[in-house]
């Protein structure tokens, strides 16, 4: 939802806000360097549809005629706008309009009402000949793929109670169920998704392809590691793991569900309410039983609502993430026929961040979620001060890379002269995690004096806040997050020598509602598999009545009707 990874998925909690002049020691401004993030970058023709307001006056609107004979893309055509796309579902245009043309169209008898494209945040590149190479679930890994949010919502007790690694004979694996992933995209040679793949089709770029990328480079890894959640592979991990990790990686909640990938968020983070629904619709049109979504905002439309209600009222489960706020739902989890989806941290408690209302359903894990990230894209972190090492963990977008250097204390970074001590020849920046100073603000600040790597104490104890996000890749520096008592210790080991390393995995941690979502949706591929003859409502009503209660009897504002449950959910099917 409203993070971004600077999208859905990882969480930085930090607000906007003005910095007060700093006057521990002048300002310093070291030359030669580039620090912020790049642009995200997409083909000229892309960026220019998915803008939402051009030097030509246009903005994105969704034009709702008063029934399928009213539609006429022509008309909208001959007024000089640019036509996006026409629904399926509902007899709406997509269109660019100026505020002429639109007042022109308003005044059309056969225009039922006209209101903007909303944007949605998540809170594309050569590909192979064929990527759609679906293979049979693999039965044997090592019980170290389980990671403690698959543990956490017993998805490993349905299919290896003997908890050794190896899939159960007859076990409900999601096998039969297909999930439509509406996100980012994905790394579609990622070799814990490949065999997952039955399908998919790119919103952003117009093709078959939905790779998270563009013409120049990577996205951010979001819809990768939504995925791995969902239906990464046992025993077939990436060549690339941390030395605590399986050399296979990790496993999904429903290891023998098959993915439908659609794509509508670009690498800039955006993606508009108009491509969410045509890739509603794509997912409905290739057999999908369940929808998920790890995106949101905070405006609803008519439109969208009723876009799904009708994927709803045709049998399809959609499930999405409640939103990152800490406050009322995004939209679309906030829609009826949504089941939404907030986040509990490792010891089941609701995350901070994690969206409430009386249409929240389920909670599940969302903070430090161990998953998949676009190939060599995660990081995993070292810190010493000579022979001991300290606990942390990479901010996520961080680039690979070590550096040494003195430990300077600068503060909040708010400033130019926040590193009273700093100097151009390089050292390494300790600051505060900050509710004032955005991360990428205290990142360029310190850059700009010359630090050369960054290490960042959290505000709350240990595991209380999960991850940390940049929020856009660009030019940045090795950093990482320690806990608020390692903050404390190297706030007094300033000027001692530090060293900082960040080594490339293809796994990272995530924190977000966004990763509370998929949970539930692989929950719901291992009860539909088990009884493919129940409705999306059976389904949804089995986990909410099957839930881990969390805060009062039955459902209630902050936590819904609970955590969701596997084991529990595929018991009550014995009854």
């Amino acid at each position: 939802m409203k993070t971004r990874w600077g999208l859905l998925g990882v969480l930085a909690l930090v607000a906007c806000g003005g910095a007060d002049e700093d006057t521990r020691s002048q300002a310093l401004e070291c030359p030669g360097v580039v620090a912020g993030a790049e642009p995200g970058v997409e083909s000229a023709q892309a960026l220019s549809s998915r803008t939402s307001a051009l030097t030509d006056g246009r903005q994105r609107f969704l034009i709702r005629y008063r029934d399928a004979q009213g539609v006429s893309a022509s008309r909208v055509s001959s007024l000089g706008s640019n036509v996006l796309r026409v629904l399926r579902s509902q007899p709406v245009v997509v269109a660019r309009l100026t505020p002429d043309e639109r007042a022109e169209l308003a005044a059309d008898p056969d225009v039922e009402f006209i209101e903007p494209d909303s944007p949605r945040s998540s809170l594309g590149v050569t590909a192979p000949a064929s990527p759609w190479a679906a293979q049979p679930a693999v039965r044997q890994g090592s019980p170290r793929e389980y990671t403690p949010g698959l543990h956490m919502v017993g998805a490993p007790w349905v299919w290896d109670k003997s908890q050794l690694g190896v899939l159960d004979a007859d076990a409900p694996i999601g096998e039969g169920i297909q999930v439509c992933l509406i996100d980012s995209g994905i790394d579609l040679d990622h070799p814990e998704l490949k065999a997952a793949l039955v399908g998919g089709k790119d919103f952003v770029d117009g093709d078959g392809l939905p790779w998270d990328r563009s013409v120049e480079g990577w996205g951010e890894g979001h819809g990768t590691h939504v995925a791995g959640i969902i239906a990464a592979q046992l025993g077939s991990g990436g060549a690339n793991v941390s030395p605590d990790m399986d050399r296979n990686g990790v496993v999904g909640v429903a290891p023998g569900a098959r993915l439908l990938i659609a794509r509508v968020i670009g690498v800039e983070g955006i993606a508009w309410a108009s491509d969410i629904i045509a890739g509603l619709e794509w997912c409905q049109q290739q057999g999908a039983q369940i929808a998920s979504l790890s995106l949101g905002g905070g405006t609803g439309s008519r439109i969208e609502r009723e876009a799904f209600k009708v994927a709803a009222d045709h049998g399809m489960l959609i499930v999405a993430a409640a939103g990152n706020s800490g406050g009322p739902l995004d939209y679309p989890a906030a829609y009826p026929s949504v089941l939404a989806v907030g986040a509990v941290d490792q010891s089941m408690r609701r995350a901070p961040f994690s969206a409430r209302g009386w249409n929240l359903s389920l909670m599940a894990p969302g903070v430090s979620v161990l998953s998949t990230v676009i190939r060599e894209q995660g990081t995993i972190s070292q810190v010493e001060v000579g022979d001991i090492h300290y606990a942390s963990r990479p901010l996520y977008l961080a680039p690979a890379g070590q550096q040494s250097g003195k430990l300077v204390d600068c503060g909040d970074g708010d400033s130019l002269s926040s590193c009273p001590k700093a100097t151009c020849d390089g050292f390494v920046a300790y600051v505060d995690r900050s509710d004032r100073v955005p991360l990428p603000t205290q990142l360029s600040n310190v850059m700009k004096q010359g630090a050369r790597a960054i290490i960042v104490g959290d505000l709350e104890r240990e595991g209380a806040q999960g991850d940390l996000s940049i929020g856009r890749r660009g030019h940045w520096i090795p950093g990482v997050l320690v806990s608020h008592d390692v903050g404390l210790a190297m706030r007094r080991m300033a000027g001692l020598n530090v060293h900082v390393k960040l080594h490339k995995t293809d796994y990272a941690l995530a924190s977000g509602t966004s990763m509370a979502a998929p949970h539930v949706s692989g929950v719901a591929a291992l009860v539909w598999s088990k009884r493919p003859s129940l409705t999306a409502a059976q389904v949804r009503e089995l986990l909410e009545s099957t839930a881990k209660d969390l805060g009062e009897p039955g459902l209630d504002w902050d936590t819904g009707y609970g955590l969701v449950q596997a084991s529990a959910a595929i018991e009550a099917l014995k009854r």
